[in-house]
């Protein structure tokens, strides 16, 4: 099986030092750290390559407008005070490619230090079973606190993420980043249990789009309890914190998550049906 490698890089970015490296890749883009014009501060670019087997005509017209509609999310975003990353740099023409056709589109935004939340909640999943013998009833409690904590701050940059009148339209654990505070450790000195103190940053704005309607908010929160749910386990019976932190920061939760239970209903009905 041959090794896969990622289509051409856009000039700008052929001879950095250190080279771009390579962190994920999906059907529509590839992720990779480089650096910012300072090759002491680091950066994630996003590049949509183009796709040979559009049209060329077509595939241009789409890769400009996702690039530049997910740009115009994190522009809004930022001004809004939304925890999203900082957009550096912006190409959807394409230019400069190799023999000047590379015809893709990419944007540079901050790196965010930080692991995803799914890593974060699958680390405290696996220390509770691995020690769960060894707890009595208040540590559990104690810890169940800590994820309710984390729940509620995801909550709530939700709801700052939806008062804005942005919907993220793939949320789940992995779109969530915990950028740690300079005196947080790995663990929680004494225990040895994952540490879930940072910020919550709103990350991969691919598929957002601008939306007023509560039909597209309840939909964000469902998508993103169903990856709860069928991720993560343990933290599932504790949503309800990322509800109250969701209706917390946002004035209008109460309609966006009456719609919720509208989908929800709708979700179980496909469920039983097949």
């Amino acid at each position: 099986m041959e090794e896969y490698k990622p289509p051409a890089l856009p000039s700008p970015f052929n001879n950095t030092i250190p080279p771009p490296i390579l962190l994920t890749q999906g059907a529509e883009a590839h992720l990779y750290k480089t650096t910012s014009l300072d090759p002491s501060i680091p950066a994630a670019l996003k590049i949509r390559p183009s796709k040979p087997y559009r049209h060329p005509i077509l595939d241009r017209r789409l890769t400009r407008q996702r690039i530049i509609s997910e740009a115009r999310c994190l522009a809004k975003l930022i001004r809004e005070g939304v925890s999203v990353p900082a957009l550096l740099a912006l190409d959807w023409e394409g230019h400069g490619g190799p023999e000047g056709g590379w015809g893709g589109a990419w944007l540079m935004m901050e790196w965010i230090d930080g692991p995803v939340v799914r890593v974060v909640l699958e680390q405290w999943e696996a220390w509770m079973k691995q020690n769960e013998g060894s707890l009595d009833e208040s540590q559990i409690e104690n810890e169940e606190a800590r994820v309710r904590g984390l729940l509620r701050k995801m909550g709530s940059a939700i709801g700052v993420l939806h008062k804005a009148g942005i919907v993220h339209g793939d949320l789940t654990t992995s779109n969530l980043m915990l950028r740690p505070s300079a005196d947080a450790g790995d663990a929680v000195e004494g225990t040895g249990a994952p540490s879930l103190e940072g910020d919550v940053v709103l990350i991969d704005f691919g598929l957002a789009s601008h939306s007023n309607q509560d039909e597209d908010r309840a939909v964000d929160l469902y998508v993103l309890e169903r990856a709860i749910g069928s991720t993560h386990p343990r933290s599932e019976p504790l949503f309800e914190a990322l509800i109250t932190g969701y209706r917390d920061s946002y004035k209008g939760a109460s309609s966006a998550l009456k719609k919720l239970e509208d989908v929800r209903l709708r979700g179980r009905k496909r469920s039983m049906l097949g």
